[in-house]
């Protein structure tokens, strides 16, 4: 029975994770610690252990949705390697920290952070893009959006790279995929086109995935048990998001998952807390 709904939990967090590029690590930590601290399914889960098998998760939801959305041509490589050449570091100082985190504070932090995750994503719709300026954009693409619009957007390495190691440093030290600050900060800053910066993000989260799992795996923090059994539902999410994000609205969706993300960190303030 436990198999079933970790299976199940990883094909819900892979699907919302490639709907919105969140990586779906968000999901899979909190729900491995209330599953062992509230209910007889898992024993007993420790934080390193729950954002290191994540991680790993992370890598198969990542994968499986990047090949899809690759097969849409929305993946932009390049700006994606420039990511990773941020995350990847930032993914290693963050494993690192999250080895020396407190267990009785690790809820607070988490709770914090996927609060305000949620609450980026609450004012991503209402929040207007800084005034553009290509010419102070070194590199600059273009995309054709499926309403016909031809889309111009670009950034500078450094500036990327830089946003990129802090949000490389989150994913690490929470074991989330990333892209709950990457993607606002794609649209916002850099102005890349709704869908390309959510395909873009799973593919460099993936990469940086990779990164801070094998930091996680040499600290021991991995349960290949829960792995193993969460991977299955993440790689069909994976293919499930990327489908849904190419054929279908996904503003009701994304809300859903705001009102998921605040009730999670509420509850674990609360544990953190009290």
């Amino acid at each position: 029975m436990d198999i079933v709904i970790l299976i199940i939990l990883g094909l819900v967090a892979g699907t919302f994770g490639s709907l919105v590029g969140l990586g779906g690590g968000v999901i899979v930590v909190p729900a491995l610690l209330f599953l062992s601290t509230y209910t007889t399914l898992l024993p007993h889960v420790s934080p390193q252990i729950a954002v290191g098998t994540s991680l790993v998760v992370i890598i198969f939801t990542s994968l499986s949705s990047t090949l899809a959305y690759i097969k849409h041509k929305t993946v932009d490589i390049k700006s994606g390697l420039f990511v990773f050449a941020g995350s990847g570091p930032g993914a290693i100082v963050g494993a690192w920290i999250n080895s020396w985190l407190h267990v009785d504070n690790f809820s607070v932090y988490l709770g914090i952070f996927i609060i305000v995750t949620s609450l980026l994503l609450f004012f991503n719709d209402r929040m207007k893009p800084m005034k553009q300026n290509n010419k102070r954009f070194t590199i600059q693409k273009t995309f054709a959006s499926p309403e016909g619009q031809t889309l111009v957007y670009g950034f500078h390495p450094i500036s990327l790279i830089a946003v990129a190691f802090v949000v490389g440093l989150f994913s690490g030290l929470f074991g989330i995929g990333g892209g709950s600050l990457l993607v606002p900060a794609l649209i916002l800053l850099f102005f890349f086109p709704p869908h390309v910066a959510v395909a873009t993000s799973m593919f460099s989260i993936f990469l940086s995935a990779i990164v801070s799992s094998a930091t996680h795996i040499s600290l021991g923090h991995v349960s290949w048990f829960l792995a193993l059994s969460l991977a299955p539902g993440a790689w069909v999410g994976g293919k499930l998001g990327a489908w849904i994000n190419t054929r279908l609205a996904s503003r009701t969706i994304v809300m859903v998952l705001r009102v998921i993300l605040i009730l999670i960190g509420a509850q674990l303030l609360y544990e953190g807390i009290f």
